[in-house]
């Protein structure tokens, strides 16, 4: 007997118990993908749609932390751009989408930014 037909021999089944149902496999699937949709996609969901309703609510004088780090305050606002004062007599157009959050007078800066 050769190498090859020893390792076929060795591969096949071995009697009934060594086959699987086809539910053995799709049940650790679906369990790993609904407790990835649980732990991952459905609290990533949750913050887009809080940060969607944030830019939303944008108005007139609100004070904006950007991704970069910059705040200033609203002076205009539109559809997609703001119109951001960020010292006396220095205005910057930036996305909506470059503002991270919405700081408020008795809330510390560090404490605006998520995770």
């Amino acid at each position: 007997m050769n190498l090859f037909s020893q390792f076929i021999a060795m591969g096949g089944p071995q009697g009934a118990d060594s086959q699987q149902s086809p539910l053995g496999m799709v049940v650790p699937m679906v369990l790993f993908f609904g407790i990835m949709y649980v732990m991952m996609i459905r609290p990533q969901q949750r913050k887009e749609k809080e940060r969607k309703a944030m830019l939303n609510e944008l108005k007139k004088g609100d004070k904006v932390l950007f991704a970069g780090g910059l705040i200033g305050t609203i002076a205009q606002i539109n559809e997609k751009t703001a119109n951001i004062k960020v010292a006396e007599g220095v205005r910057l157009d930036v996305a909506r989408g470059g503002i991270t959050a919405i700081i408020t007078d008795d809330e510390d800066v560090n404490d605006s930014v998520t995770a």
